[in-house]
């Protein structure tokens, strides 16, 4: 089974993505960094221990990847939402032959940080990334200062009959559950000024 690793808001500029959390969350991001190999970058917040919210872009500074980007974010448009989830596996080979639509194991490194993540070749997860981005830890994950942010519920919505069986398959997480209706994934967090949400 997968384990929750961090949600990530979408967004035409990290500066509109970090205006979306800080509207919903009342929260301002902490720093990221750059995807070289994607032609991405974030800011980055926790959310306790082993858990954070991303926020991630394409760099206008960065070349054009000769592939499609991660995260569906070549066709993004509109405001900024939550667009994937991102769950962590310590198997990360033995995940994508049972679910080959999650994409190929894709390796990656930034500063300390060394992960491998299922990508799809077209960049596009199944269920339009209510279906988790999985993601093999190589090194020891990020640490964040304390933000006083928790995540009490992830809320996955699609129309496809499938995708609460699919998930209820990948991740045993009571926070996390998933229903049929419009696209749309919500997550609901305790702050310090008290239960917020953001979509």
């Amino acid at each position: 089974m997968l384990a929750f690793d961090h949600f990530a808001v979408s967004a035409a500029t990290l500066e509109e993505g970090t205006a979306h959390v800080a509207a919903h969350l009342g929260h301002d991001m902490g720093p990221g960094g750059e995807h070289t190999r994607m032609g991405t970058h974030n800011r980055l917040s926790g959310l306790g221990p082993g858990e954070y919210l991303e926020v991630i872009a394409i760099d206008p500074a960065a070349p054009a990847p000769p592939h499609p980007r991660w995260f569906d974010l070549d066709r993004r448009s509109g405001s900024p939402r939550v667009g994937n989830w991102i769950a962590r596996t310590d198997a990360l080979d033995t995940f994508v032959a049972a679910f080959p639509d999650a994409g190929r194991p894709v390796d990656f490194e930034r500063g300390p940080y060394r992960w491998r993540m299922a990508v799809p070749d077209d960049g596009i997860l199944p269920f339009d990334g209510c279906f988790p981005a999985v993601i093999e830890w190589l090194s020891p994950a990020p640490e964040f200062p304390e933000s006083s942010l928790r995540l009490t519920a992830l809320d996955l919505r699609h129309p496809d009959p499938a995708v609460p069986g699919v998930i209820a398959q990948l991740i045993e997480d009571p926070r996390i559950t998933a229903t049929n209706g419009p696209r749309r994934i919500t997550a609901r967090l305790d702050t310090p000024d008290g239960p917020r949400e953001i979509a």
